[in-house]
């Protein structure tokens, strides 16, 4: 029973649509008729305003670390579920017509959550790839190769999870890839 509840409070979790109910009630508008149409946090930022944007971030990190860390130290084994279910609650949530974002900020809390230095790994690497592009979603599919990369060089088991979250991020990026490799991908300005 415990399996069950976990999976659905972490994939509820997951879904909270939180670039929707800030650009709604703060802009009043819907985010999702604004630029890609994404509810994630860089669509935000192309809304205008920067500080919805970044809000936008932090809710998206924290709506997986709440879940992740209670599960971390509450119910270890559940942990992998944990953190798979709340993705999945970004990327495809119930609210949505199973429409969400591309899962990243959501991966960087699941991060941060199992392994601060993982966290890391993909910051940084995030940060390099991103001053010297200036895409970020070429930052975010690299970054998040970075870990699984990392994890090999160290030999640690974790790797097969931080896989299969590399190739969810592949997919929800796919039209970003067709626009990088056409060159029509559209740079980004976080500051």
């Amino acid at each position: 029973m415990d399996y069950i509840i976990i999976i659905i409070v972490s994939y509820l979790l997951g879904s909270i649509p939180f670039g929707l109910i800030l650009t709604k009630f703060f802009l009043k508008k819907d985010i999702r008729n604004i630029g890609s149409g994404n509810i994630g946090a860089t669509n935000v930022l192309r809304s205008g305003n920067k500080l919805i944007g970044y809000l936008t971030l932090l809710f998206d990190i924290l709506k997986a670390v709440v879940p992740v860390i209670y599960i971390k130290f509450n119910y270890p084994d559940f942990i992998y579920i944990s953190s798979l279910s709340v993705f999945l609650g970004h990327v495809f949530p119930i609210w949505l017509k199973f429409k969400g974002g591309k899962g990243v900020a959501t991966y960087v809390g699941i991060l941060f959550s199992i392994n601060l230095f993982f966290g890391f790994v993909f910051g940084i690497s995030w940060l390099l790839v991103f001053l010297f592009s200036k895409y970020s979603s070429l930052s975010s599919l690299l970054a998040s190769l970075a870990v699984p990369i990392y994890l090999f060089i160290t030999n640690d088991e974790q790797i097969i999870f931080f896989v299969i979250l590399f190739v969810l991020i592949f997919y929800t990026h796919r039209e970003n890839i067709k626009r990088l490799k056409n060159k029509e991908e559209t740079k980004s300005n976080i500051y």
